[in-house]
């Protein structure tokens, strides 16, 4: 599998490995250093706590790692009608209720803030379209709905989506 991503998403994740591996991973391990010092390891606290936290920036630097190892790059589409990548899209939905998402990478996205993946089904299904078109979501066997597309603001990544965290 490959991780759609733009060479701003990528650079982001090498910042914030470089950080992870520099300046988190050694104060970490002195953390936990610090705490095993402390004696009787069943019973310290600090002890888990340090190398429980010093366990998730492993695991945050493995993911990092492998998301710009399986990464394609995906450049911004060039401005025209059709709907591209940080573009934001006014959609009204089955029932007459109106939505705004915002099309971006995978790094990026959140459904709660109305950020959606470029490769999620919505995501796919508004890629390319234009204002009054008619797209259908499908869902599963047998059920989808359809959305239109009201309108559609330019948009470009100026950095200020930040990357998802786990």
């Amino acid at each position: 599998m490959h991780n759609k991503l733009t060479k701003k998403d990528i650079e982001l994740m090498r910042q914030e490995l470089d950080h992870r591996r520099i300046v988190l991973r050694p104060k970490l391990l002195e953390e936990v250093k610090t705490a095993r010092a402390f004696g009787d390891l069943s019973e310290n606290f600090e002890y888990k706590a340090a190398k429980q936290e010093k366990n998730r920036n492993e695991s945050r630097i493995r993911y990092l790692e492998n998301m710009i190892r399986t990464s394609q790059v995906v450049e911004e589409a060039p401005a025209g009608e059709g709907a591209a990548l940080y573009d934001k899209l006014t959609v009204t939905m089955p029932g007459g209720k109106t939505a705004v998402y915002q099309v971006v990478t995978t790094m990026r996205a959140d459904p709660l803030q109305g950020r959606i993946s470029l490769e999620s089904p919505v995501g796919k299904a508004l890629l390319g379209r234009k204002p009054g078109d008619t797209v259908h979501i499908q869902m599963g066997e047998g059920s989808g709905y359809d959305l239109v597309i009201q309108s559609i603001e330019k948009g470009q990544d100026d950095s200020q989506i930040p990357l998802n965290s786990y």
